[in-house]
């Protein structure tokens, strides 16, 4: 094997994207007979700084928003921007490290905000529940571990065996900007302007409030009136970090997350007003005391609607598993293999198939499930062993189960349902929990710190396939990237669990300045199960049925029942975002051109998604250190919610117009 200092690489090979035919071979672009640099002081120390800002602008999005972007796509970006300027030679191997090192934070931000916010949110309510750093980052830490080593023995799977058959939307473009930089393309330049226009945006808002982050129907008096009289009301965030996540999800989910969202606030909340309006309906809550025509829109999707999408969220990762019950056969099987030694031994394995040994794998993830099993024993379940081992064969078997259905679904459609598949973990956690004598506060505490384990290795699970599957493509050393993602966890972890703490001190999750929806979904499902009230099942099977219903029209029940329980007015820009998608692709009947479109819209749209948070995050950090800015008076007037609407409009066309620049003469 020899070192390649001046290789120039022209671009993917013909059949990168497509199904394989009888006999032919995929060569990466970095040839296997070839060594190249990946592993340097330079590509662990970026991927480190990737890991610890990323994490930061993720953790204050998805809490603000309820949504966390994959950070790969900027990552990548920025690592081809940073290598440019420095005049690396042949940086693609350095790149594709730093980019997997540093997008270990949105995986692990996903994780860690969908459940451990909870804790803080339950906390207020009992003052005896303990929350510290050490059980955030702990179980974040650990849940990443054990995502990364449980899906090790699908790599070959999902990468090679099924090479063409599942489109990797995200790994797709983080790939594209990889080679398009290596080859010299002037990346970074669209990705750093938009992320300006959308940091300075969403900073104004955060800091000064010069205009209001969202526009309601109540802005009118009768839109006042029929929120009030009829339970309707449409609501948009108009900010531009969620306008670029709609861009980057694409129309066709968008959509389909919309109307289910939709058919909550328009169809099913006006519904249970119009049926039960004059009850008392808190046999599921009995801190109700109101009610439900008495109830706003709001309150309503709070205490009763939402649960409808979390029995939906629930049957669909059911749904998602039964589906994937081949994948997993068929990938323990090739693991099997390699650990009989019926496969090659591995010095004859080429580098660009060589993963960790599966004797590591085995042993590394015996090793992780007996730490968390410590961690149960020792800090979360205070000293009781059998409720510890009930714990922790509940996260090694829902763990392992669901790694197939996080990856499946990245592979096919860029989106991890790992809230939904964790909101199944935590109410059977809860169930079973029960039952073995675990209930109160100290019960509420033990569910929620393994959803929080099983949420970040699920999440993990699903990210690590898309760096694997760029490194395919590219030609990097998977055991390289397998070893050294650890490295990413850990800083991470860290990362979030003190962004957490700060923005709860500074906002408080119960504030409603920071929304942080799964979280708040998770304590309302688990609080009244281990209090002993029950939980509304008659909901959840609601939402169970129309899964299922969706399931067997063939439309994607998980996106319909995300819908229902996100926020309306998180939802809608979703939708904006992914009609500029659409039109910005579809305008010229020539398709290279749309294409081309579409490739820079991706970057722009990355650029108002990590400038956004990242402004947010800085704003925060303001505001913890008492800075202050915000005119609360101007917000509450309705005019701040009409130049909102205006000032949407302007980012908008700015969007789409920077978009089509120069792509062709045609008229937008």
């Amino acid at each position: 094997m020899k070192h390649e200092e001046n290789e120039k690489f022209t671009g993917l090979p013909e059949n990168a994207f497509r199904e394989l035919k009888s006999g032919e071979v995929y060569n990466p672009l970095m040839s296997p007979e070839n060594k190249y640099k990946e592993v340097t002081p330079w590509s662990v120390l970026w991927g480190i700084a990737m890991a610890i800002l990323f994490s930061a602008a993720a953790a204050y999005l998805g809490l603000k928003v309820g949504q966390v972007f994959e950070a790969a796509i900027p990552i990548a970006i920025i690592a081809v921007g940073v290598s440019s300027a420095a005049k690396r030679k042949n940086a693609l191997g350095e790149n594709v490290i730093i980019q997997s090192i540093g997008a270990s934070s949105g995986v692990i931000v996903a994780g860690a905000i969908f459940t451990l916010p909870a804790l803080y949110i339950l906390q207020a309510k009992y003052p005896d529940m303990s929350v510290t750093f050490f059980q955030v980052f702990v179980s974040s830490l650990l849940g990443g571990v054990l995502g990364i080593l449980f899906l090790i023995p699908f790599r070959k799977y999902f990468v090679q065996e099924m090479h063409g058959m599942y489109p990797f939307p995200e790994a797709t473009a983080t790939t594209q900007v990889l080679v398009s930089g290596e080859k010299g393309g002037n990346q970074a330049k669209p990705l750093l302007i938009a992320g300006i226009v959308g940091g300075l945006y969403d900073f104004i808002v955060a800091t000064f409030g010069w205009w209001n982050e969202n526009f309601t129907t109540r802005v009118c008096g009768w839109g006042e009136m029929i929120a009030d009289k009829a339970k309707l009301v449409f609501k948009v965030n108009t900010g531009a970090a969620v306008l670029g996540l709609g861009y980057i999800v694409g129309l066709k989910y968008a959509a389909i997350i919309c109307i289910g969202s939709l058919t909550v606030w328009w169809i099913i909340i006006p519904g249970i007003s119009l049926i039960w309006g004059d009850s008392l309906l808190n046999m599921w809550n009995p801190d109700i005391h109101t009610v439900v025509g008495m109830m706003s829109p709001e309150e309503i999707f709070k205490y009763y609607a939402k649960s409808i999408g979390i029995g939906g969220i629930a049957m669909a990762g059911i749904i998602g598993i039964i589906k994937s019950w081949g994948i997993i056969k068929s990938a323990v099987g090739l693991a099997a293999k390699e650990m009989s030694g019926k496969e090659n031994p591995e010095k004859s394995v080429i580098r660009t198939q060589r993963d960790l040994p599966m004797k590591v794998i085995a042993i590394g993830s015996i090793l992780t499930i007996i730490l968390v099993f410590l961690f149960f024993f020792f800090d979360v379940m205070q000293g009781n062993l059998f409720h510890a081992i009930v714990a922790i064969l509940l996260v090694a078997i829902i763990t392992f189960l669901f790694t197939t259905v996080a990856a499946n679904a990245i592979a096919i459609v860029g989106t991890n349902p790992v809230s939904g598949m964790t909101l199944m973990t935590l109410i059977l956690a809860s169930v079973v929990m029960v039952s073995v004598g675990l209930k109160g506060s100290t019960g509420m505490v033990a569910a929620l710190v393994m959803g929080g384990v099983v949420c970040t290795a699920l999440s993990m699970a699903g990210g690590f396939i898309t760096d694997l599957k760029i490194g395919y493509w590219l030609g990097t050393t998977p055991a390289k990237q397998e070893t050294w993602k650890f490295l990413g966890t850990i800083v991470s972890a860290a990362t979030v669990g003190g962004v957490m703490i700060i923005l709860n001190k500074t906002y408080g999750f119960t504030s409603g300045q920071l929304a942080a929806p799964q979280a708040n979904a998770m304590a309302a499902v688990i609080e009244p199960l281990m209090n002993g009230v029950g939980a509304p099942w008659v909901l959840y099977g609601i939402g169970a049925i129309i899964s299922i219903v969706l399931t067997f029209f063939g439309i994607p029940a998980l996106a319909f029942a995300l819908g229902m329980f996100i926020p309306l007015e998180l939802n809608i820009p979703l939708v904006v975002g992914g009609a500029i998608n659409w039109y910005v692709t579809s305008r010229s009947s020539d398709s290279a051109v749309n294409a081309e479109r579409g490739e820079k819209g991706t970057l722009l749209a990355s650029g108002f998604i990590a400038g956004g948070a990242l402004m947010g995050v800085v704003s925060a950090v303001m505001r913890f250190g008492g800075i202050n800015l915000v005119h609360e008076e101007w917000l509450a007037n309705s005019w701040s919610q009409v130049v909102s609407l205006v000032l949407y409009a302007a980012l908008i066309v700015y969007f789409i117009k920077a978009t089509m620049h120069k792509s062709d003469k045609q008229k937008l």
